[in-house]
């Protein structure tokens, strides 16, 4: 299995999970123009039909503002709950999510589950495939029991870590928007996601990238300074994915951190304070 990023932030997001004959997109939230660019830089030359389904997580535009031209033009079925296609006026070649009934698509395995956020009937997905389990996790103001019991047995997790409370206090943004952003229904602080990662079984996570980062209330040095005490990682293990190219193509089990069982304890601390 390998997936990679073509952008992740408030400016659009799409990613990309691929095992054998299947590839699906997640999210599409660039125009189509810079869609084409975005895909162009992961995918070379590669035909945009060999997108077997495209999964919508919630209808809010930096999610699902591109997935309409692209399904309609290369007639790729669409995966969303019944409030996510209503919120967004409907999807062409819609298919039904049951955001609590696991579903395949080819060689791959979807679980979804649903988030708490401020949208109709949001979820996100576990991907399973080649013995491997995978989530694509942003948009949700909290984390419940469910959200902590799909995530707990995951090998990687691309994992939204969207603001600084400090930054988001003191930012630019209305109070409004503010209090939206950080409230139970808008997106993880740092400190919340650490306290997920924290739970987390020790030792089965062998990979995590961050995404989502607010580009105004966040940064990636925060980001790993908060999360990798979390984990009893280095900081430099902790990758973070960006608004303009998201981050290349990784592969399990490639991506691994092959080495996290072998570093003792008293390691990794003089590691994260480098």
């Amino acid at each position: 299995m390998k997936f990679c990023s073509l952008g992740s932030g408030s400016g659009g997001n799409a990613t990309l999970v691929e095992s054998g004959e299947t590839l699906l997109l997640i999210d599409n939230g660039f125009n189509t123009k810079h869609f084409g660019l975005r895909w162009a830089e992961r995918c070379g030359n590669r035909p945009m039909t060999d997108i077997s389904a495209i999964l919508v997580t919630h209808e809010h535009g930096d999610h699902s503002r591109g997935v309409n031209p692209l399904a309609r033009k290369h007639r790729i079925p669409v995966y969303a709950t019944t409030g996510t296609a209503a919120g967004s006026s409907g999807f062409s070649h819609w298919q039904c999510v049951d955001p609590h009934q696991a579903f395949e698509i080819g060689d791959i395995r979807v679980e979804p589950f649903p988030v708490v956020h401020d949208a109709r009937e949001p979820c996100q997905f576990v991907f399973v495939a080649d013995g491997y389990r995978i989530a694509v996790v942003s948009d949700l103001g909290c984390v419940t029991p469910h959200v902590q019991t799909m995530l707990n047995d995951c090998d990687f997790l691309l994992l939204e870590a969207n603001h600084d409370p400090e930054m988001l206090r003191n930012g630019p943004y209305p109070w409004a928007l503010k209090k939206r952003v950080g409230g139970d229904v808008g997106h993880l602080a740092n400190h919340q996601t650490a306290a997920l990662l924290q739970a987390m079984p020790k030792g089965k996570l062998k990979g995590l990238i961050a995404t989502h980062i607010s580009e105004k209330n966040n940064c990636p040095a925060l980001v790993k300074e908060t999360l990798a005490p979390a984990l009893d990682w280095p900081q430099e293990w902790i990758q973070c994915a960006t608004q303009d190219s998201g981050f290349d193509w990784q592969t399990l089990p490639e991506a691994f951190i092959n080495d996290i069982t072998d570093l003792e304890p008293q390691h990794l601390d003089k590691a994260a304070q480098c």
